[in-house]
């Protein structure tokens, strides 16, 4: 069989097994994609013996590594808004935890290189492996070779790398599961908890009939009374007191005594607002005749992302009014410096010849809301691997870091989803799109990463050496995890889900990251990786640096 014919079939054969040991559940708990990794292990040291069946490398490094890029991309867009929350609220706990784990792994590999005299090299690649981060090897490797180059046991810290890797995921995801048993977690109240946290939600929006008795406003313009941007309060309809029939109200109007307005709001908003206007009415301007007409309107139009409401002069130039706006299914008030997003749902009041011209402005296109648009995609993920590739000197480092293929992906993905769009180019990913497209990418990255570490960890792992080593490694990644964990949850207080994201992110590690993913369908663990994944991937590449540093 063509070589990289069969390289296919195993990645995809291993991606089979792998998933369906992942989908067995015990008591609610199964491995999920991470499933694949151990699966690729053990595929990996069968055809380990079988010259005719090696796995290409360059196949399989392709996978892994386009894998990888593809799985954090998409995390990045999902993200954006909600990261800046997080840190916000909570970045300098979250980091400080981080580097809390980072800290109390260093010790533990000092003390088992004191305790075991544990080689140096292997000490070094005892605290990749179990911490899982592949950067930090390579960093490892460069130190070794500035300060050991014709030393002999430099193939050590690959060695100890590959026995320590498969029990860092292992470890971690234990971890977590033992932190889910010991404070006696209710994952669905954990999520609960997160949306009352992280919502922010608005009051509800809800309209009012008020008729105006202040003659103070007489022959003034809805728009300029005092305070109204502030309230969020919008006008949508007016009965004027000379009239039967209803009419389209906007920022425009000019109130009379006697008129009866439609007003938009929130309770809140509308309780400051009323005295100042006169009393309520009861009438039900919705059930009147008359031109004004309502209409949902999707907000897909480049142009209109990203621009304040106020930009559009929908009031003035089309004699409409935008009573309130959807946003992932949470109503706001529509003021003038709100900013739309790719995706928004806009209420507008206005008769139907002025419909028709606010939807050409907003797009209204379910069908390009629901495609995905692959060429920002692409250029998002080339801008992340050229961002991954800049140097970034630190002192007392020798040569610059770099956030390489996972952490330059991350970062761009964040950008761009803050930015919306960049001229045509809009960053949005329909939600279906964008979850096949991540476990498409963790699939790939461990179906190659297990068929890659099987083919040496049996033989190692097997040995008096390997196995010290392997155990060692599984104390180096769950010792740091449980301690940093009990504290965040005992002191700290801080959300299951949010720690999840922590615990995986202070260890750069995707398999963990798919698995905590699998136990809610919250976004917090995956926010709580971002926000400190760049610092973390940084310190873990110094840390690896200072304990070859130290022991060599």
């Amino acid at each position: 069989m063509n070589p990289v014919t069969f390289s296919i079939l195993a990645l995809v054969s291993v991606a089979v097994g792998g998933l369906m040991i992942g989908a067995i559940r015990f008591r609610k708990i199964g491995l999920g994609s991470a499933g694949v990794l151990f699966v690729g292990i053990v595929a990996g040291h069968l055809l380990a013996g079988h010259e005719n069946l090696a796995i290409e490398p360059e196949v399989a490094e392709f996978a892994k590594e386009f894998g990888l890029v593809l799985f954090v991309f998409t995390i990045g867009l999902q993200l954006g808004p909600g990261i800046v929350q997080l840190w916000r609220e909570q970045g300098w706990l979250l980091n400080g935890l981080a580097l809390g784990v980072i800290a109390l792994g260093v010790a533990m590999v000092l003390i088992f290189h004191a305790m075991l005299d544990l080689p140096a090299f292997a000490a070094g690649g005892l605290f990749s492996g179990a911490t899982t981060n592949t950067p930090s090897l390579g960093a490892a490797q460069q130190a070794a070779a500035t300060v050991a180059p014709d030393s002999s046991d430099l193939g050590m810290l690959a060695s100890a790398y590959a026995v320590a890797y498969p029990g860092g995921i292992v470890g971690i995801i234990a971890s977590m599961l033992i932190l889910r048993s010991l404070f006696r977690i209710d994952m669905q109240a954990e999520a609960r908890s997160i949306d009352d946290r992280d919502a922010h939600r608005p009051d509800p929006i809800v309209r009012r009939a008020i008729e105006v008795d202040n003659h103070h406003l007489m022959n003034t313009r809805f728009g300029d009374i005092p305070g109204i941007e502030e309230t969020g309060v919008r006008i949508s309809r007016i009965k004027p007191a000379d009239q039967d029939n209803v009419i389209v109200a906007t920022e425009e109007t000019t109130l009379h005594t006697g008129d009866v307005i439609q007003v938009v709001g929130t309770v809140k908003g509308l309780n400051r607002f009323e005295p100042l206007i006169g009393r309520p009415s009861s009438l039900d301007l919705m059930e009147m005749t008359g031109n004004a007409c309502y209409r949902r309107i999707v907000v897909t139009e480049p142009d209109a992302i990203n621009r304040p409401l106020r930009d559009f002069s929908i009031d003035h130039m089309y004699n409409a009014s935008i009573t309130r706006i959807n946003r992932s299914g949470i109503e706001m008030p529509a003021r003038g410096s709100t900013r739309l997003h790719y995706g928004d749902v806009v209420n507008v009041v206005a008769d139907e010849a002025s419909l028709d011209r606010v939807t050409a402005i907003f797009g209204n296109s379910v069908k390009a809301l629901n495609e995905t648009q692959f060429a920002p995609v692409f250029l998002g993920i080339a801008v992340g691997i050229l961002l991954g590739m800049i140097p970034l000197p630190i002192p007392g480092v020798p040569f610059p870091v770099r956030l390489g293929l996972a952490g330059g992906p991350l970062i761009a993905a964040i950008i761009f989803s803050l930015l919306g769009k960049l001229g045509k180019f809009v960053w949005h990913i329909p939600y279906s799109a964008n979850l096949a497209l991540r476990e498409l990418g963790i699939i790939l990255f461990l179906a190659s990463a297990g068929l890659s570490a099987g083919k040496t960890f049996f033989a190692v792992a097997m040995t008096t050496q390997g196995a010290i080593w392997m155990a060692a490694g599984l104390f180096i990644t769950m010792v740091p995890l449980l301690i940093v964990g009990v504290v965040a949850r005992m002191v700290f207080k801080l959300n299951f889900l949010t720690l999840c994201g922590v615990i995986a992110g202070s260890m750069t590690d995707p398999p963990a990251l798919a698995f905590a993913n699998s136990l809610s369908d919250s976004a917090a663990t995956s926010t709580g990786y971002a926000a400190v994944y760049p610092l973390t991937m940084v310190m873990r590449i110094v840390a690896a640096q200072t304990i070859i540093y130290l022991l060599v």
